[in-house]
Order: structure tokens, then sequence, then C-alpha cells
């Protein structure tokens, strides 16, 4: 049996089909379209192109946002137009078969964790720092959605300690100032290299002061880093030093890793969402 995964971004839609074993057999890229309607369609076409043979096959799909525990309508998507529609059960109708959705940045995490840069953990916490910044957080190899479904979502919270130049904090697309990911995000670096000449220097102290929190609250066995910005090598030698003065610990071991399976973590996490969902 293959396993049918796509992952629906800001930028591209992505669609794989996987083996038992977890091998990649066919690939597709498009770019996302800039309508709802027209996303539907893009996937319907994707597909049937990577598994034409395969009719019954149910679909995971990794989204920006999540649908509502109480409505079943996305909510929380930088994809704004994905917001307040019924996707799931659009995309089961138009597609024709099963369909599971998670948040994309869950869907990393599942796959970082399975075979990935955090396999073998008990406890992983997978970070997206890309166009938006998300998390998802995987315990024994099972996604931890949360009772409200955002599980992981901490790039809307507000910027630990933050100093009086970073109060309010830049709009967030959500509707608040001084988010995370208003800090975070690919865009928020440019914006900051054009104002700073170390960028970088102020980048990796926020990161380290909002992972801090992470730690003490959930005190991962390993956090795996992804998005754009995680290609960044420094981060890795750099990024340990900077959490002990934050984190609420005599001592800050966790180890923090860069993807293994790059881009195709997220398709390949939403293509194993119907072995991890009942």
């Amino acid at each position: 049996m293959i396993r049918i995964g796509i992952d629906l971004g800001g930028t591209k839609i992505e669609g794989i089909t996987l083996d038992r074993d977890g091998t990649i057999l066919t690939r597709r890229r498009m770019a996302t379209p800039a309508t709802y309607d027209a996303t539907l369609v893009a996937i319907r076409d994707l597909v049937a192109d990577i598994a034409p043979d395969h009719p019954d096959v149910p679909v995971g799909i990794g989204t920006p946002g999540a649908p509502s525990r109480v409505s079943g309508l996305m909510r929380n998507c930088n994809s704004v137009f994905l917001n307040g529609r019924p996707l799931e059960k659009d995309l089961a109708q138009t597609l024709n078969r099963p369909v599971r959705l998670a948040n994309d940045a869950n869907c990393f995490a599942l796959s970082e964790a399975r075979d990935g840069a955090g396999a073998g953990a008990s406890v992983v916490f997978g970070v997206i720092l890309g166009t938006g910044v998300g998390g998802g957080i995987v315990t024994n190899g099972h996604l931890h959605i949360g009772h409200n479904a955002i599980g992981g979502e901490w790039g809307h919270m507000p910027l630990p300690w933050p100093r009086d130049d970073e109060r309010p904090g830049p709009e967030c697309y959500c509707g608040r100032k001084g988010c995370v990911e208003s800090w975070l995000s690919g865009p928020a670096f440019a914006r900051e290299q054009t104002h700073h000449a170390d960028a970088f220097d102020l980048w990796l102290d926020r990161l380290a002061r909002s992972l801090a929190v992470v730690i003490d609250i959930l005190d991962p066995d390993v956090i795996v880093l992804g998005g754009g910005l995680s290609n960044m090598e420094e981060t890795y030698s750099k990024l340990p030093a900077r959490l002990a003065p934050y984190v609420f610990s005599d001592s800050v071991t966790t180890p923090i890793r860069r993807n293994i399976h790059g881009d195709s973590s997220g398709v390949c996490g939403a293509a194993w969402l119907w072995d991890e969902m009942p």
C-alpha cells in the first residue's frame, strides 16, 4: 500500500507517494494558486498525477494553520484565503477520497521524529523558521495536537524578555504585535538586516529567548530546526550557549539539530498522517 502526502505551502504545493518503508516513489511540485477554489482544483490534479492507479488511497495534507475543533473551519493560516473555510470537507469532496489535515509544523515534527533528526527521542519539538514560524510536538512517536489543536504554536506567543526597543513589536498577521513570528521569520530577518549590521546576532538572541520558554515548559529531548532559516550553519554552533542565561536550569544540554529531510519533511509527515491518526 502506498501513502499519499500533500504539503500546501504559501508559494508551492508538493505531492509525494511513499511505499510502506517510507521511500519516496513519486514527487511533483506546482505553484500555489491565489484563490481557494483554484487551490482545491490544483490539489485534485496533483493527486491524480502522482497516484493515478490508486483512487481509494487516503490523502494526508499539511496546511498552514489548522481546522477548528469546534467548527471545522480553518484558522491561524498565514495563507489567509484559507481561513474560515471547511478545507478538510471540501478537499474530501473534491478528491472523492478520505482526507486528513494537520498543521505543516506538526507534519515536519512527525517526519523528523519518525526517521529524521529526532529519531529515537521520546519528546521532539520541531521548529519551522521560514516565511512563518511554527512548531510541532511529538511524544513517543505520536503527535501532540492539543485540546484546542494548537499544540506547539510558539510562533504566536510574545517575544520573551523584550527590551525597551522591542516593545510593542512589529504587527503580526494574527492581529497582535510582538509575536515571535514577527521577530524570527524570514521576512522579519530581512527587515532587520536593513536596520542592523548585527542582524544575525539579534535574531539568534531572540531565538534563544523564545526557545528557552519552550524548554522551560516542555523540556524536550531534542529540538529540530526546519525552514529556510534553519540552513544558517552558525546557528548550531552559537545557539546552545545563548540558551543558558534564559533557561531555568543550572545546565542546558538540549540538542539543537538541523533537520535531515529538508524541504521534504513536511510532505513526508503529511503522508504518515493516516498511520499516526486513528
